[in-house]
């Protein structure tokens, strides 16, 4: 909406330049060219015939602003897209129409042509929207004081009127004061005060960054506006080194001196932290003032700190003017009560008068005459005293009304110098308000940071002992198989050992066999040795050692045991095969011998 009404204000002009007669009628020629080139400038597409289609029940005569006016919020403004187009472009063109005729400075002008450009714009941005366009002596002032504090020397102006000004009498009161002045100090404090009004700049200037690789210090010229805070190169702001935007969620704090940087404060954000030096105090504070102020429009949803600041100083001037007009009227009616006492003032002497003349007719006249009169007269004197008691009763009622009118006028300035500072205070309590929701609001991000780190400190703690229940079944499985095939090993080792103790046994029992039999067998070798080998005479016998047998070998419990369990059956059977074996043994040996016998 703002943004509309600033292209009408424009255009206005444009409009304007085109009736040469004064007249308010422009023809249609010179419609079709204007209409071009707003199209061209406004990046829309254009229609060539869609104005003579809406003028097609008129003949080539003029157009009448009123007639105009359908047409161009219909086929113009009402497709204008914001961002699509550059508004100096538009402002450009409707001044280069509009200051070839209305524009003629003298010889001495002081103003450049693009000076004069930026004040025309300057004088758009703060004036109404009522046609045609004027500014209040209140804004006139205001501009002129703005552009004199951003100069070195300050701009004496002329008294100006109580008579609303146009652009092209501010254009010649400025020419007229800056005569004295240097053109180039003109210049750079009309484009300061165009760039931070129009151009929506907070604050501007050179800077120290540190970087975010190589954390070097490096310095930039800064350019705030209300949403954003962008660093260039230079101050011609044609190499743009990054942006960054100005939300609820950014915030302002100013840090100790480090790294030989004094005056640091930082910006952050939730994705970047900018360090930046000021380079005294003063400015660093001037540029924290200046973030909260673009963070607190961005809050509000605003774009221009100068458009708050107007609509303060309209709402300002229109108090103004209800209590003026409500000075006036209290004028008014005591004047209105000064006459009426004073009319009747001059009553009650017509009275005095009058009563004066009829005691001298009295005398005149007969006594009964002078007694009858002086009655009637002295009951007229008691009326009019009684009147003259009711007048000054009322005229001392009048009297407390206008004291209670000007008590009230009193308090009412009071009342006004009251409201002014509890509005300074309300300006300050809300910046404060602003730098603690500002605190709060990163305090609770902060929050709902840790919150989601713990919710996913949470959810991988589940997961883990999710998969810590699904390892620790898994175990048990595992623990019960192991188990159930310890148990069975376990039963397997009782069987081995009850088969080994009852294998023992039975070697134990074949042992004792065998040495019995060995010994029976020892005994048989002898008492066969000595059948078969009769003492003959003069022999000596043979000692009993010679006549032994060789033994069988029986095996030790040692050799038994290193053995690999056998069937008990199987080894009985062995057993048995091994005493047939050594029975068979012995009787060779025992037949052997007596051949030996007989050899010897």
């Amino acid at each position: 909406m703002a943004l509309r009404a600033a292209l009408l204000k424009s255009i206005w002009y444009a409009f304007t330049s085109l009736d040469t007669e004064d007249s308010g009628k422009v023809s249609k020629s010179q419609l079709k060219v204007l209409s071009h080139n707003l199209h061209s400038v406004l990046r829309i597409p254009h229609d060539p015939a869609a104005l003579e289609r809406h003028f097609s029940d008129d003949d080539d005569g003029p157009v009448s602003s009123q007639g105009y006016m359908p047409y161009l919020n219909q086929f113009i403004l009402d497709k204008v897209i914001e961002g699509t187009f550059v508004k100096e472009e538009v402002d450009e063109l409707c001044w280069t129409l509009c200051s070839k005729k209305n524009y003629r400075p003298d010889t001495h002008r002081v103003l450049s042509n693009q000076d004069a450009l930026r004040l025309w714009c300057l004088f758009n941005f703060l004036a109404d929207d009522r046609y045609p366009l004027t500014l209040v002596p209140e804004e006139v002032e205001y501009l002129l004081r703005k552009i004199s504090s951003v100069m070195p020397v300050e701009l004496s102006c002329v008294e100006l009127e109580l008579e609303e000004l146009s652009v092209w009498s501010f254009l010649d009161e400025v020419n007229t004061a800056g005569r004295a002045l240097d053109g180039e100090s003109i210049s750079a404090a009309v484009e300061k005060v165009y760039r931070e009004m129009v151009g929506n700049v907070l604050k501007e200037g050179y800077l120290w960054k540190k970087g975010h690789l190589r954390r070097n210090w490096t310095e930039r010229w800064f350019c705030l506006k209300p949403g954003s805070l962008s660093y260039f190169i230079s101050e011609d702001c044609r190499d743009c080194k990054g942006v960054i935007e100005v939300e609820k969620s950014c915030c302002v704090e100013a840090l100790p001196d480090r790294d030989g940087k004094r005056c640091v404060f930082c910006v952050k954000t939730l994705h970047k932290t900018l360090e930046i030096s000021a380079p005294d105090s003063r400015q660093r504070q001037e540029w924290i003032t200046a973030l909260q102020t673009s963070l607190r429009l961005s809050a509000d949803g605003r774009v221009s700190l100068h458009e708050e600041l107007k609509e303060r100083r309209r709402e300002l001037r229109e108090e103004r003017g209800r209590r003026r007009a409500l000075r006036v009227e209290e004028t008014r009616r005591l004047t209105e009560l000064q006459g009426e006492r004073e009319e009747q003032l001059v009553e009650l002497e017509l009275l005095k008068e009058a009563q004066t003349q009829a005691q001298t007719s009295l005398q005149q006249r007969s006594h009964s005459q002078h007694q009858e009169l002086q009655n009637t007269l002295q009951r007229q004197l008691q009326e009019t005293q009684q009147a003259r008691a009711n007048l000054r009763a009322e005229v001392a009622v009048r009297d407390q009304e206008a004291e209670h009118q000007q008590r009230r006028i009193r308090e009412l300035e009071d009342l006004h110098h009251r409201l002014q500072e509890a509005l300074e205070q309300q300006i300050r309590a809300r910046q404060e308000e602003e730098t603690y929701r500002y605190t709060q609001s990163r305090l609770l991000a902060e929050e709902e940071e840790k919150v989601k780190s713990l919710l996913e400190l949470q959810e991988d703690q589940e997961e883990q002992l999710q998969q810590t229940q699904r390892e620790k079944q898994e175990l048990l499985q595992e623990m019960e198989k192991k188990s159930h095939a310890l148990d069975e090993a376990q039963h397997q080792l009782d069987r081995v050992r009850a088969s080994r103790r009852r294998v023992d046994e039975d070697i134990v029992a074949a042992q004792c066999k065998l040495q019995q039999a060995s010994t029976s067998v020892k005994h048989w070798n002898v008492e066969m040795n000595r059948l078969m080998h009769p003492i003959g005479p003069g022999e000596r016998r043979a000692s009993s050692s010679n006549l032994l047998a060789p033994l069988v070998r029986v095996p030790s419990v040692s050799e038994t045991e290193s053995r690999p369990p056998a069937r008990p059956a199987r080894e009985k059977q062995n057993s048995l095969d091994c005493d047939d074996n050594s029975d068979c043994d012995n009787m060779d040996c025992e037949n052997k011998e007596p051949t030996d016998a007989e050899a010897e």
